[in-house]
């Protein structure tokens, strides 16, 4: 990228951490404390950090609070969803069955399986990845996607032109077009309250502490406790796109 490029997404960061809305969501009106300014860093400053999610599935409940919480936090569409719940049962045949009805912002009324043919269930909440090799920061025809220097991938609504390459370049399934606003949409990771040192409105609704984010690299950091002593999964590791978002429990039946 050029310098002019540089300028506009170091201005861009800058109003993203100041939680100017135009270009970027998140009105910290829900969750956060509204008022508190941010202390503004440099870029240098953000390159020493690097966020990352952590999700334990054997503490989530399946409850919605993470769905509705995101979607408060960042004024999500309707039928659309930055985050999600999906429901694992397999019955006796080992047939696994698969369901997420409205991202479980409402959680789960019904079963999918009979309860005598029920052998195991659980709950696995999905986010974006933040990919430290990410397919949709490589597709993007107009630099709209990218890395912030502490490891977020964002988008600069400005410069998106709602091509939905990004969309279909995700293995996961994370991202989706505002129809709206025309533009790509996905998880921020509350991009907005990280440097206010507040956590994802999905962590902080979490009644279990099934959802943990923080900097990689700082080593007393609860994230990296974790990670340094348990042992964790990826969703798709061999897409090659090393994602960030680690899982505990994640059983051989996600994908």
């Amino acid at each position: 990228m050029g310098d002019n490029t540089d300028l506009n997404r170091r201005r861009f960061i800058q109003l993203a951490l100041a939680g100017a809305t135009g270009a970027f969501v998140g009105t910290l009106t829900a969750f956060g404390a509204p008022g508190e300014k941010p202390e503004l860093r440099s870029m240098q400053d953000l390159s020493k950090l690097e966020w990352g999610f952590l999700v334990d599935t054997t503490r989530c409940i399946g409850c919605g609070s993470c769905v509705r919480a995101c979607s408060a936090e960042n004024d999500v569409p309707d039928s659309f969803y930055r985050t999600w719940v999906e429901r694992y049962e397999i019955d006796k045949d080992h047939e696994v069955h698969v369901d997420s009805p409205q991202g479980a912002i409402e959680s789960f009324k019904t079963d999918q399986c009979e309860k005598q043919r029920l052998a195991k269930g659980f709950f696995v909440p999905k986010l974006c990845n933040h990919c430290r090799a990410s397919a949709c920061t490589q597709v993007c025809p107009v630099g709209a996607s990218f890395h912030s220097p502490d490891g977020v991938v964002l988008i600069d609504r400005s410069r998106c032109v709602g091509c939905g390459y990004c969309v279909q370049a995700c293995p996961y399934g994370c991202r989706y077009i505002d129809h709206d606003i025309g533009t790509a949409d996905k998880c921020t990771l509350c991009y907005h309250r990280l440097h206010r040192d507040l956590t994802t409105a999905c962590a902080t609704a979490c009644p279990r502490q099934a959802r943990i984010c923080g900097d990689l690299r700082a080593p007393d950091s609860p994230l990296r406790r974790v990670l340094d002593q348990r042992r964790y999964g990826l969703l798709k590791p061999e897409m090659g796109t090393d994602p960030k978002c680690y899982y505990l429990g994640l059983d051989l039946e996600v994908k």
